[in-house]
Order: structure tokens, then sequence, then C-alpha cells
């Protein structure tokens, strides 16, 4: 664990070894903004070096599936003895609460023991043969093969799991890794790979770069290497790789302005108006791309709602996020809270009336609801990523499927109903990769499929979905006599 006062030295990993060169890439605490570490960005000789190396791995070294098992199964008991010394040091390089990072935590375990268990369970299938003359006396059938190199690009707000929800699955399946973490949050990650060292896990399958995206994830883009790329970040970034890697396979899990219904028929208002601020304002001080962003509430419970709402919210506790009471933390950066303040100041500017909160302190942004909001507003259109909900009241059930409908993400959405044939309309009428009923947006299962559609981005997460990802179907046909 990082003690106070103490600067920890990141290096590149490739082969096992640690590697000190580039530029120094200082990372913070970022609640007292003590200097914690530094990491180094890659040169595009180290990144060669380090996908040359994973090459390498790949073709020479091959681990069973009894293997592979062992090797997770070995982390994730791993990291359950250190729980404690990576909780802390998530909340000190993200400024989310410990609270919040005990969760992350316990989901980085859920989701190596899955991987684990779906190492053993990579199959194919049988293909009838069409009665022809041609495919007499033939048996075919198929087998998932590993892809090769995958290149993992992991975000800031969840580095411990949505890392582990990336290697995971690539070990699984019988691939390298050439991991590029975010530069604002490196620490908890590189002591990941460390623990998989620990378990067994060979030297080269995982490789370290660390770096900016428009050096070190620029350079990985252009490797022809590589074959295939996991990102988890921004709409703009993923367009971009997907723009620059060509045929390769790639899966991005991208933003969202996550809508939730609260329909006239919903049950406990008050504990739903709970779980929207404790999930929706408070998970990842609201740097959740699934966050509650988008509050519709039927006008016949709006005033109702919007009371239990704010009171919901002004019980979150902000301040020192290693204080078990804490609720919210400070955002990644002061300069991200200064753009959440100017979307807000902009909104209001145009007619829409704060509630509760729009204070900035520093870094910090303090809960805030906002209301009489129009669907253009950056509030509304965009991704927040800081804890602001949007409440808005509706009167027709068919007109708020349209304006949840009425963006270009599509991730999650959750919807509140007691109404059964509502659910089951609503279900295939919203247009996003995820409908949750009865709980928030922001809920998500590791072992479901997860992703979302249209700019919110390719493909499925989640070990069982992820693996599929991350093998290739390759038929085989036998000719007896």
């Amino acid at each position: 664990m990082i003690q106070q006062n103490e600067v920890v030295e990141l290096g590149h990993i490739i082969a096992g070894k640690r590697i000190y060169e580039g530029d120094v890439i200082p990372v913070f605490n970022k609640y007292t903004n003590e200097h914690i570490a530094n990491v180094y960005s890659a040169t595009e000789e180290i990144v060669k070096e380090a996908v040359a190396n994973s090459v390498e791995t790949f073709r020479s070294i091959k681990l069973s599936a009894k293997n592979r098992y062992d090797i997770l199964m070995k982390a994730a008991s791993i990291i359950d003895d250190l729980k404690n010394e990576l909780a802390i040091s998530i909340t000190r390089e993200v400024g989310k609460s410990l609270k919040d990072s005990y969760v992350e935590i316990d989901r980085a375990i859920e989701t190596l023991t899955i991987a684990a268990e779906e190492a053993k369970r990579i199959f194919g299938e049988g293909i009838p043969m069409p009665s022809r003359t041609s495919s007499e006396k033939k048996i075919a059938y198929t087998v998932r093969v590993p892809v090769g190199v995958i290149a993992a690009i992991t975000p800031f707000n969840l580095p411990f799991t949505l890392a582990i929800h990336k290697i995971a699955p690539a070990i699984a399946a019988g691939n390298v890794v050439v991991l590029k973490p975010a530069e604002l949050a490196p620490i908890t990650v590189m002591r990941l790979v460390e623990i998989l060292e620990e378990a067994g896990l060979p030297k080269g399958f995982i490789n370290v770069v660390n770096g900016y995206g428009h050096q070190a994830g620029e350079f990985l883009l252009h490797d022809e290497r590589i074959n295939m790329y996991t990102f988890t970040g921004s709409v703009g970034v993923g367009k971009h790789i997907k723009n620059s890697v060509g045929i390769r396979k790639v899966t991005l899990e991208l933003g969202s302005n996550a809508p939730n219904i609260v329909h006239k028929d919903a049950q406990n208002l008050k504990e739903i108006a709970q779980l929207c601020a404790t999930r929706g304002l408070a998970t990842i001080n609201g740097q959740a791309c699934i966050s509650v962003q988008r509050l519709y509430v039927h006008k016949e419970i709006f005033e109702e709602f919007k009371q239990y709402l704010i009171e919901a919210a002004r019980g979150l506790v902000v301040g020192d996020p290693e204080d078990p009471a804490t609720d919210i933390g400070p955002l990644i950066s002061e300069r991200q809270a200064e753009r959440v303040e100017a979307w807000v100041k902009e909104a209001a500017d145009d007619g829409a009336e704060i509630l509760l909160g729009g204070i900035r302190e520093g870094a910090f942004w303090h809960p805030t609801i906002l209301a009489n909001l129009k669907p253009k507003m950056k509030v509304m259109c965009e991704e927040v990523f800081g804890p602001v909900i949007n409440l808005i009241e509706y009167s027709d059930v068919d007109e708020v499927i349209k304006e949840a409908n009425d963006t270009k993400f599509g991730l999650q959405v959750g919807l509140f109903t007691s109404d059964l044939n509502l659910v089951m309309r609503a279900s295939m009428e919203l247009e996003y990769g995820g409908v949750i009923i009865n709980d928030v947006s922001t809920y998500r299962s590791d072992w479901q499929p997860y992703g979302g559609i249209k700019d919110s981005g390719l493909g499925k997460e989640g070990p069982i979905y992820a693996i599929r990802e991350m093998t290739d179907e390759k038929a085989i046909i036998i000719n007896y006599q």
C-alpha cells in the first residue's frame, strides 16, 4: 500500500521487467493533492518492444484451460486478502468514497471468478451437414480460438474492475494483453499486474505501457501486430480507435446520458428516490457512464417524488473519501469539476432551475438536481460525468419512451413500474443495450452482457460475452471414408 509522503515509481512492464523510461507523469491523491506516484510516458520504441514480446509470448507459450482457471482463481484469492490495501489505493488515486472502492474490489473478485470458470467452458458447436452428394461422409464442427494480442485501454473511474473486465476474459480465452492504464489512475492497475504474476501468470502474458492516450495509445493503434482493441472511455476517442484500426476486432464501451423513468404506479417512491441519489449521484461521484442523468417522473407523483429526491440528495455526505461516512469525494480533477460547473451554469442561464447544489469547491462538485430543462441543453444531451440529475415531468408514457430514445447514446435505461404490460412493451421499444426494470440504470451485474448501441459502443463485456468477442470461430470439416 502507498504510505503517506511516499512517491511510488511505476515503470512499464515488458516480459516481467520494469522499465523506467519516458517523460514523467505525476499522479496525485485526488483529495489531498499530494504527489503519490510517477508513471512514465511510453515512447514508440517501448510500445513496439511490448507488442513484439506479446507476439512472441503468444506464439511460444500456451496455457491449458486448467492453468488459466488456476491463475485467475489464485489472483481472486490474493485480491481478497489485499482488499483493504487495494480499496484505499483506489480511493486515493480516483477520489471516490472508500465504501465505493470496497464495492469495486468485490466486483473485481467476482469478475475474476466468473472468467476463471468460463475458461473451462469455451466451446464450439456441431454443424449439421445438408443432405447433398458433396456433403456425404463429412462431419463439421466449430471451435473457438484466441485472437492473439489484445490491446486493453482502461479508464480512471473504475481502474481496477474495468481493467479486470478486459484482462480476465482475455487470459481465460488464451490471449495475451498489452495494457495501457489511465494516466490519471494507474497505481492499482499496476498492482493488479503484480498480483497476476504472483498468481502464476507467465511473464509476457501482460505487458504494460503507461502514458497519455494521444501518445502511447496512438502508438498502439498503429501497430498492426495487435489483433484486437478493447477500450472504455469517451465517444470521441472510441470513434478514433474504430477509424484507425481497420478490419481488426474492436470492442468499445463509451458514454451515455442514462434515462430513468418513474411511472405513476411505481411502488415505494421514497426508496426509488434514495436509489437515484445514492446510485445516481454518489456512485463514483457521478462519474459512471450509467449514472442516473435524465430522470423522468410522471406528473401525478412528480411533486412527492421531487421532495423525496431532494431530501435523499441533501443527506449525501461530501468530504474526505477515506472517511467511511463520506458518500461523495472530489471529481478526478478540478478541470472536470469546472466543466460540470460551466454546463450547469449554461443550463441555468437558459432557464433551468437549480433545485439543489450547483456548488463547486475546487475539484468537489456538490450533488445537484436541475428542473425546467430543455432537450438541447448540454446537461441533457451530452454525458455530464458528475453528480447531476435532471428531473423532468411527463404525462404520456409513449412520449417519455420517445424522449428517452431521443439521444445519440444507448447504454442502459431504468424503468420503475408495476405494470407488466408496460414492462414488456418498454423493454422492446427502449433503444438501449440494457433495460433495467425497477432499479436504476446504474445497476450492473458482472455476469450480464454489458454494452450499448449507437454512440455508446460496440460489443459486449461480462466474461462470458467478452470471451466470445476475444475468440475467433473456426469451422472444421472432416471427410471420412
